[in-house]
């Protein structure tokens, strides 16, 4: 059941920002394709998403909408969260309504980091993820998250 999820992943992508930018360079250059490693991009809504890539800066008042979003979605669930603004607040992470990583909002999988990262890290975070996939035992995903990974 793994092996067939793991190359079946529905992608929403979440990002106000420039990392949206290299995200959508992954996902429409041809170069880059992420639909050979098995990841739909764009579906309807995130009740049809596996995968949450989230980028940009989050500030407090979008918090509540980000963690909807991946309420909505079904279980199980991952998240992806790519750029320095989303990892830690990045640059702004001073400011008063910037909220210091999405990892306060919702639990994350994979890092990626970078300001912006390049289509390649979040290509190497989508493989990495798939390892963990193609590896969890789903009764241990249930019971609780294990520690997220940081693309190096």
């Amino acid at each position: 059941m793994n092996y067939g999820r793991k190359y079946s992943l529905w992608m929403f992508q979440w990002g106000p920002a420039c990392c949206a930018i290299e995200m959508a360079a992954a996902l429409a250059s041809p170069r880059y394709d992420m639909m050979r490693l098995g990841v739909i991009p764009f579906p309807a809504s995130p009740r049809q998403a596996d995968l949450i890539v989230i980028s940009g800066t989050i500030t407090d008042k979008m918090a509540p909408a980000v963690r909807r979003l991946w309420e909505q979605m079904p279980d199980p669930k991952y998240v992806i969260s790519m750029g320095a603004c989303a990892n830690c607040g990045g640059p702004y992470w001073d400011s008063y309504s910037v909220t210091k990583g999405i990892d306060q909002v919702v639990p994350v999988d994979v890092y990626v980091p970078g300001c912006p990262p390049r289509p390649e890290a979040l290509l190497e975070a989508v493989v990495i993820l798939q390892d963990m996939i193609q590896n969890e035992d789903m009764a241990a995903r249930w019971r609780g998250r294990g520690e997220p990974i940081v693309v190096s």
